[in-house]
């Protein structure tokens, strides 16, 4: 699963990426890459580093099929970008990381590209802010609790340049039918687009989007 992680974060990786990244011994990483990779799980491109092999895309489809939350975010994210002009995003909670299990693009311009199964931080990000504000487990976190509270009686977060450098967000709860947060849709795109104060713009929209979701 660290191999796994780590040729999925970066794209490609060589076995030396994969000794500095997991930790492991070189003879054991290679050993483990290469079983992999006789499984289907890895493969390697014409310069002999190692990909994410196509076994994975039907793993993929058979979790996206069993996975109802996104396939009905994809008709929200699609209005939300047409009402805003940003690029949308759908995050769930995966222990202490967040992951982005649907996304949609804005058709032209500059963009501020989340692929799909991105994993991120819980620690910065207007996504993480959402998925904290209602957790139990928040203060284990490097969070300062006045913003999370913040969240909570807006109903809403925003960052600008947190998770990086030159891009701002805007982050609201989608809930269950119990009323417990269960992901976290967002916009998100250039400073210089969006403006230093993304939510007085934005948050309005991407509210409604998460209560659209919520409902559906």
């Amino acid at each position: 699963m660290q191999l796994l992680e780590a040729v999925a974060t970066s794209g490609r990786a060589t076995l030396a990426d994969l000794v500095q990244t997991t930790g492991l011994a070189r003879p054991t990483a290679h050993r483990l890459a290469v079983a992999l990779e006789k499984q289907g799980l890895l493969a390697r491109d014409d310069d002999g580093r190692f990909r994410l092999g196509s076994r994975l895309v039907a793993w993929g489809a058979a979790a996206a099929r069993d996975f109802p939350l996104a396939d009905a975010a994809r008709p929200v994210l699609a209005q939300l970008v047409d009402e805003t002009g940003e690029s949308a995003q759908l995050y769930v909670r995966d222990a202490d990381r967040r992951v982005c299990v649907a996304a949609r693009e804005r058709s032209s311009g500059l963009r501020d590209t989340v692929p799909l199964g991105a994993v991120l931080p819980l620690n910065a990000g207007s996504g993480a802010k959402v998925l904290l504000a209602w957790a139990d487990d928040a203060d284990r976190f490097d969070v300062d609790p006045r913003v999370l509270a913040g969240v909570r009686q807006k109903g809403w977060a925003e960052s600008v340049a947190e998770r990086e450098a030159g891009v701002a967000s805007v982050s609201a709860p989608v809930r269950d039918r119990d009323g417990r947060v269960v992901a976290a849709i967002s916009v998100s795109g250039p400073i210089d687009r969006m403006g230093r104060r993304p939510g007085r713009r934005l948050a309005d929209a991407v509210l409604a989007a998460a209560a659209r979701l919520s409902a559906s």
